[in-house]
């Protein structure tokens, strides 16, 4: 049973005000609370480093101290600090549809569905492809939920030729949605593929050389549009993922990926005469993945090797395979650690250069820098400096700087030398102005998960009057992943989220990297496999149980859980399936049942959409005609469930996860006569834009209200 809730702590008294045996608070509660979010605490932090960069013989950096700029200079000759204006990049500035060239000589853009090319000295452009058209063009980028008219490729190093594809979206589904505004709405539609489909994006690889206008296509079948890393192939700036070329740019080693991303087929193609070779196919029981944040696979055509990323002893690790024959030479890295990112590989000293997590004693979420020979000998921590480590380096890697900090303790950074020599402090975050304004430490905390064996860690945030004697509701954000935890990250921050200005509203908050999520081991990540439904909420719940013993402060039979996207997802389901533990939640922008979202996210990882009763039965809705593997990640289908407070919000212009996912929801809970609010944001995609603030502050609200039985100050505004 619920208690029945009981009155606000004495710490409180005077900011709350009775009338009519109402309590409510005043304004100067929230007020407090708003100094904690990161735009208000900012300010008090000294010697920020923001930029860094090598040039010559030298390190230029820039310090920020609130709004005051200075910038510096390394000579790494003789350490000498000087100060110094900093080296601006001055290079001409091209569109943001433009693709530019390593040698900054030209760029590629789309035009018409044709790739052009542009000589940037005389800005004359030249036609590349002639025969693209809408829903068959080339270098398209789009993956239904993120889409931009900057086209996808990869240059040669020489600038000579390109790698691309042309995308057939031909069969493709369409998503629709309508501008809210006076007179006729806007209809915006695209190519959206769903789980299930039987058709979805399909690509024809292909080269072009830039400078002859040459098409070679590879000589394979289609590809599916899938990456070894995530669920597009398009990196930053529109970088053709999984593609790389030969130094002399003759070759190009690249990943096809199956439709389900269990299997990654490494193969070569020939420039010249687009031939392709098969080199080495791995196959996972579930999804492969080449690197927690980028592919760790590399190819060295001199030496007829490559690197290869494996987590098939349930660690991410590294091996060395010949190229000829694709057999294993030797395993480079072993143990019950993981490899994150390969950052460097000197092909000469056959060294490489990558981030871990796990080696070292303590958080395995710390992230450190390393070096081992091709042979796996001679592995070093270059980095044993506690904490997360970001690493910046030379061109040459004979220097890099890490910059390294904990949850707790400011950044440091240091430049080090290849061999991970500490040759100067560059720079040390000053938090003394920050400690003087009431910032309050997180609390970092590592406890047993749903099997009483794995450790599961996380942060938590207390208000700064957290006084055990009291009770204190407890609010748990989530963001299931599965590509990534509700922490992650546990590096330094001024303010995650508005974690700690919740906490000041009364409420300890917590955040749970549970099972289900990336960076330990492949069956720490596959845990919920095919059951996104799980979402590590019962890694939440008994995360929140084992801490209550230690914070007796925490009041666990009043519980809200609120999260954005998958975290919008995760909240619902954690009230419908956990009624009896969870009150209250805020479930923002949700992909609640993941037959209506992108077909890359959901049959990664829940498993290709399958029927399991062929017998259609009576019902309105399509999903409800015949059972599937996806039914037990359908929020919707436990709306009967619902006996604590729901916020659901969406945006109606949301081309990431369609608004129609939330309103899935909103039909069953209305068919089960059930009580719950809903806000659409008009015209706000994904995020809500300028109409943010008023969403935060409609979760405050409904936090304070409906778990602390306290009426909030009227349309308080955040500034």
């Amino acid at each position: 049973m619920k208690r029945i809730l009981f009155f606000i702590s004495v710490l409180f008294s005077v900011l709350i005000s009775c009338s009519d045996d109402i309590q409510k608070y005043d304004a100067d509660v929230y007020e407090n609370a708003v100094k904690y979010l990161s735009q208000n605490m900012n300010k008090y932090v000294k010697n920020n480093l923001i930029s860094q960069k090598w040039e010559n013989d030298n390190l230029h950096f820039r310090l920020k101290s609130d709004t005051i700029f200075k910038s510096y200079k390394i000579n790494l000759t003789n350490l000498e600090l000087t100060e110094e204006e900093y080296p601006f990049d001055n290079t001409r500035r091209v569109s943001y549809l433009e693709f530019v060239s390593p040698d900054k000589e030209k760029s590629v853009y789309i035009k018409d569905y044709n790739l052009w090319v542009k000589n940037l000295k005389t800005n004359k452009s030249k036609q590349l492809t002639f025969n693209g058209y809408q829903d068959y063009g080339y270098g398209t980028n789009n993956a239904g939920w993120i889409k931009n008219d900057r086209p996808v490729l990869k240059w040669s190093d020489d600038s000579k030729t390109i790698t691309t594809f042309r995308q057939d979206a031909r069969k493709v589904g369409e998503m629709y949605l309508t501008t809210t505004n006076v007179g006729h709405p806007n209809l915006q539609k695209w190519k959206y593929t769903l789980p299930g489909d039987e058709n979805i994006f399909e690509i024809e690889r292909l080269f072009i050389n830039v400078e002859t206008g040459k098409v070679t296509p590879f000589k394979m079948n289609r590809d599916y549009q899938r990456s070894t890393t995530t669920d597009h192939i398009a990196g930053r700036g529109g970088v053709l993922l999984d593609a790389n070329f030969s130094k002399d740019g003759k070759k190009l080693a690249f990943i096809s990926s199956s439709r389900d991303h269990k299997e990654a087929h490494l193969k070569i193609a020939d420039v010249k005469t687009g031939n392709v070779k098969s080199v080495y196919k791995e196959v996972a029981k579930t999804y492969y993945e080449s690197g927690v944040n980028g592919e760790n696979w590399r190819v060295f055509f001199k030496t007829n090797e490559f690197l290869w990323y494996s987590e098939k002893d349930d660690w991410g690790h590294l091996y060395l395979h010949d190229l000829t024959t694709g057999k294993l030479k030797n395993q480079i890295t072993s143990g019950e650690w993981l490899v994150r990112d390969v950052l460097h590989v000197d092909e000469v000293t056959r060294e490489i250069f990558f981030t871990g997590g796990g080696k070292e004693e303590g958080n395995p979420y710390h992230v450190y820098l390393y070096k081992v020979n091709f042979d796996g000998s001679g592995l070093i921590c270059l980095t044993p400096e506690k904490g997360t480590h970001s690493i910046n380096a030379s061109n040459d890697w004979e220097y890099f700087t890490t910059t390294y900090s904990t949850s707790k303790n400011p950044p440091i950074t240091l430049l080090k030398n290849r061999s991970g020599e500490t040759l100067k402090e560059v720079n040390k975050v000053d938090i003394s102005e920050l400690l003087k304004n009431n910032w309050q430490e997180p609390i970092e905390f590592s406890v047993k998960g749903r099997d009483d064996i794995t450790d599961i860690y996380g942060l938590l945030y207390l208000p700064s009057f957290y006084n055990e004697n009291h009770n204190y509701p407890v609010l748990n954000y989530i963001y299931p992943g599965p590509q990534s935890g509700s922490i992650g990250n546990y590096s330094f921050s001024v303010a995650k989220r508005d974690f700690q200005a919740l906490a000041e509203l009364g409420f300890i908050v917590i955040g749970v990297d549970a099972m289900g999520t990336p960076g330990r081991s492949k069956s720490f990540h596959d845990a919920y496999y095919g059951n996104m439904g799980d979402n590590g909420l019962p890694d939440n719940i008994k995360a929140i149980k084992d801490l209550s013993k230690i914070y007796k402060g925490m009041d666990t039979d009043r519980v809200g859980i609120w999260g954005h996207s998958g975290g919008g997802f995760a909240s619902t389901r954690a009230i419908l399936e956990y009624p009896e533990f969870y009150d209250v939640a805020v479930s923002s922008s949700g992909n609640h049942d993941n037959r209506n979202y992108e077909a890359d996210w959901g049959e990664k990882w829940q498993g290709l959409l399958e029927y399991i009763d062929n017998d259609a039965s009576d019902g309105e809705n399509n999903y409800d005609l015949k059972k599937t593997n996806y039914d037990n990640q359908a929020n919707q289908l436990l709306a009967k469930n619902l006996k604590g407070k729901l916020l659901l919000a969406h945006g109606n212009l949301d081309d990431n996860v369609p608004p129609y996912s939330t309103l899935l929801v909103v039909d069953a809970l209305i068919k089960e006569n059930k009580d719950f609010d809903l806000i659409i944001f008009p015209n706000k995609r994904h995020g809500y834009g300028d109409m943010n603030d008023y969403f935060t502050r409609r979760k405050w609200d409904y936090f304070v209200k409906n778990l602390k039985g306290i009426e909030p100050p009227k349309e308080f505004e955040i500034n």
